[in-house]
């Protein structure tokens, strides 16, 4: 299934795909910022001061932010800060099993111990709504 992903085009000339609209960069930003939001009125503090892993936020049918570089041996934590909405986690290219559907304040982590790009999707909503992320590592 992720294989299909190979020719899709995630962002171009700052625009973002979403379904059968175009969102532009801003708007993502906005919605970006809803989903920050949301993540504080569920955990009483802003995701950037998790000290022990680099949150990403699920949040109507995007992951926020949608790319994120970290260092190896870092955890990154996928929050899904949805109201109703389940999503799952699925690094295919890790050959990691798909996350169980992460239901409302549920989370999956994984441990990025390689360095390289990894993409990765909700198996739900990839092909439908383009939700899709890239974790970037680093040495």
């Amino acid at each position: 299934m992720f294989s299909k992903l190979s020719g899709l085009t995630l962002a171009l000339s700052g625009l973002l795909i979403m379904g059968s609209d175009v969102l532009a960069a801003d708007d993502t930003s906005k919605l970006c910022a809803k989903a920050e939001q949301r993540y504080v009125e569920l955990y009483g503090q802003p995701s950037a001061k998790v000290s022990d892993a680099v949150v990403v936020k699920m949040y109507k049918y995007r992951f926020c932010p949608e790319k994120v570089s970290v260092r190896a041996g870092t955890t990154v934590r996928w929050v899904n800060v949805d109201k109703r909405t389940s999503h799952t986690v699925h690094l295919n290219e890790t050959n990691e099993p798909e996350s169980l559907r992460l239901f409302p304040k549920e989370t999956f982590e994984f441990t990025f111990l390689s360095a390289g790009e990894q993409k990765y999707l909700c198996g739900p909503h990839w092909e439908t709504q383009k939700m899709i992320g890239m974790v970037s590592v680093t040495p």
